[in-house]
């Protein structure tokens, strides 16, 4: 796969992009994408107020000021729907003269994936899909990152946060229930809030967990909704992966341990908040750009991790958290970076009573989801080494669903 900038005409090669360039074009003509001459797109779901938006917004900026590019080469689209409004942003960023466009969530993939065949010569990356793999497109690539790692760590938070409160007396250990709000019941959010209990169930043997699920990404009241019926049904700690501050107020409002996801909420819930944990998109963006820059081929599907820094967790807030989670949270992140621990060891989980010893996945997407991959072997499910997307959709023993939401 080459990489190439996006096709320019005579009269633009003649223009001011090649004045004082050493060299100038299309690099699959022989010419070169110059730090100076680069321009990159971003196209997001939601802007700000999302945090889940808010997390790539701010990687990029990282990004930025890491290769020393300027504010006029990043061109930020916002608030575009996972609908023909994608395409379109990104045809105008092509035509604006990015090479390199982002995009930042799920139902964005297949526009971008239109956009990708009407500009061969721009690169497309997207974050969390699953198409790339299979498509063998040379200009379109998937990004993800093992964010199950982080939220096998932030579990463990939580679950040093059930044990403070067994201690106290405050709960029985047959009332460590936790809640989590979720946005659908795709594997990424499964994947997400199972090695969050698995993580919480490693130093909380009782732990058990209820999910609620909203059917959106970013509402702030259904969310709220969500967690407060958590609540009513004797949640003593919720979590979430959904993109507002919904769960977190309630939480704060009812004097319930919260740990949130894509970034600290301690300033707005200082009584509540725990940890977070999050991906960093800073060295994906970092290498997708230089990719472009030294003329290098782009992974097809790259998958970050916790030794590549793009799973992150922020400080723990002391003033919520148990004694000693710190502690407990680097000794499990280094037996994850080194092997020893594996976050979906099966010799930890039951589906339906029994240890799995096997499991077809469903890797290669199709519309009818068919399973295509074993992807359980030396005693654990390999999740994201076969995609960079997560495939985990076990539903297994200890965790209650409380509705469907797709």
């Amino acid at each position: 796969m080459n990489r190439k900038m996006i096709r320019m005409t005579s009269a633009m090669l003649a223009g001011a992009l090649c004045m004082g360039l050493a060299s100038c074009g299309d690099p699959g003509n022989g010419g070169e994408t110059t730090q100076s001459s680069i321009k990159v797109g971003l196209i997001c779901l939601h802007d700000e107020n999302s945090t889940y938006d808010l997390n790539f917004l701010k990687a990029m900026d990282e990004a930025k000021k890491q290769l020393g590019l300027s504010d006029d080469q990043v061109i930020i689209k916002k608030n575009i729907p996972e609908s023909n409004d994608c395409k379109e942003a990104a045809a105008d960023l092509a035509d604006r003269g990015c090479n390199i466009i982002f995009a930042d969530s799920f139902g964005h993939e297949p526009y971008l994936l239109e956009a990708a065949d009407a500009y061969p010569d721009v690169q497309f990356c997207h974050a969390t899909g699953t198409m790339a793999h299979t498509e063998n497109k040379e200009n379109f690539h998937d990004a993800f990152a093992s964010i199950y790692q982080g939220r096998y760590l932030a579990g463990i938070a939580a679950g040093m946060k059930l044990n403070e409160m067994i201690d106290a007396g405050k709960i029985k250990p047959e009332e460590a229930v936790m809640g989590y709000v979720g946005a659908y019941t795709y594997a990424e959010v499964i994947s997400g809030y199972t090695s969050f209990y698995l993580g919480a169930k490693s130093v909380c043997p009782s732990a058990t967990m209820k999910v609620n699920f909203t059917g959106s990404w970013y509402d702030e009241t259904a969310e709220k909704e969500a967690a407060t019926t958590l609540l009513s049904q004797d949640c003593v700690l919720i979590s979430q992966h959904a993109d507002s501050m919904g769960a977190p107020t309630a939480c704060e409002n009812a004097g319930v341990p919260n740990v949130s996801y894509n970034g600290s909420t301690k300033d707005a819930c200082p009584n509540t908040f725990i940890v977070s944990s999050r991906i960093d998109w800073t060295p994906y963006y970092v290498y997708a750009i230089n990719c472009v820059l030294n003329g290098e081929a782009i992974k097809v599907d790259w998958t970050g991790d916790l030794s590549t820094g793009s799973v992150v967790l922020t400080e723990v807030n002391e003033q919520a958290a148990a004694a000693g989670t710190q502690a407990a949270i680097d000794e499990a992140a280094a037996k994850l970076k080194s092997g020893e621990l594996h976050v979906f060891d099966t010799s930890t989980f039951t589906v339906d009573g029994k240890e799995l010893t096997s499991y077809q996945a469903d890797v290669d997407t199709d519309p009818e989801y068919t399973p295509d991959t074993e992807v359980i072997k030396d005693g654990y499910f390999h999740e994201s080494e076969y995609r960079s997307a997560p495939y985990f959709d076990l539903n297994i023993d200890g965790i209650t669903t409380l509705n469907v939401m797709y």
